[in-house]
C-alpha cells in the first residue's frame, strides 16, 4: 500500500495567472484540491517541500494529508506543470479521495528473479513492454508496484498481466491478457546459445587432457 504523507499549505484568495505569479514570487507554488463533490479550493505549497517530492519519484501515486490552515483534506497528485527551461514546479493539482472511492493510476513494475530465468541464464535479455501499467485501484489501498516474477521464462516467452498477482480489489483498466515483458535469445539466436551449451556438455562429459580413457574388459 503507498504510504500516506502529510503536507502543509495555505488557502490561497487569488485565482488566474497573475495570482499565480504573485503567489511564486512569494516562493511558494500554487495549486488546487479538486473532486470528491465539493467545490475546488486553490492552495499554495512550500516550494522547496514540492520540488523534493516530485524528484524523489512516485509522486503521483502517493496519498497525502493536506492540512489546509488547520483542515485536513485526503488528497492524491493528479498532474504538475514543471518550468519548460529550469524544470521546476509551477503547479499542482490534487484529486479529493473520499472514503469507499477508487481511482485510475499508473503503477511501476518490478521485475523479480531475473538471474533465475532460464532465457537470462543462457545469455538472452528482458524486453520490457511496459515499464508502469494502469490499474482501477480504491484510494485506501494504492499499490506501489506490481512484482512481475520472470522465474521459469525462456527465450521466445512472454509475461502476460494474467500471470501478476494483484492487490484485492485492484484490476487493469486494460481487460486484455497484455504482454509486460518478454524474454528475447542472445544476438547470435537461440541456436548460437544451444550449441554453445552442447559444446560446453561435451566438454564436461570428455574425459580429462592427459588421462587415459578406462580400459576395455
Amino acid at each position: 500500500m503507498a504510504e500516506i504523507k502529510t503536507l502543509a499549505a495555505a488557502v490561497r484568495s487569488g485565482t488566474g495567472k497573475g495570482a499565480a505569479r504573485s503567489v511564486r514570487r512569494e516562493g511558494r507554488i500554487p495549486g488546487v484540491i479538486y473532486g470528491g463533490g465539493e467545490a475546488a479550493q486553490p492552495i499554495s505549497l512550500n516550494y522547496r517541500d514540492m520540488h523534493k517530492l516530485i524528484y524523489a519519484g512516485h509522486f503521483l501515486t502517493t496519498i497525502f494529508e493536506i492540512d489546509i490552515d488547520g483542515k485536513k483534506e485526503r488528497a492524491i497528485p493528479r498532474d504538475y506543470q514543471l518550468d519548460v527551461v529550469r524544470d521546476t514546479p509551477m503547479h499542482v493539482d490534487f484529486l479529493r479521495l473520499k472514503p469507499g472511492s477508487r481511482l485510475k493510476v499508473n503503477v511501476p513494475v518490478h521485475f523479480l528473479n531475473q538471474e533465475t530465468a532460464p532465457g537470462i541464464k543462457r545469455g538472452g535479455s528482458i524486453n520490457i513492454v511496459l515499464h508502469t501499467v494502469e490499474l482501477m485501484v480504491p484510494a485506501d489501498n494504492i499499490p506501489e508496484f506490481i512484482p512481475a516474477d520472470l522465474t521459469g521464462l525462456d527465450f521466445n516467452d512472454s509475461l502476460h498481466i494474467s500471470a501478476i498477482q494483484l492487490p484485492r480489489g485492484v484490476t487493469p483498466v486494460d481487460r486484455t491478457n497484455f504482454t509486460i515483458a518478454t524474454i528475447s535469445p542472445p544476438a547470435g539466436g537461440a541456436e548460437a546459445a544451444a550449441a554453445d551449451a552442447a559444446a560446453a556438455a561435451a566438454a564436461a562429459a570428455a574425459p580429462a587432457k592427459g588421462k587415459a580413457a578406462p580400459a576395455k574388459k
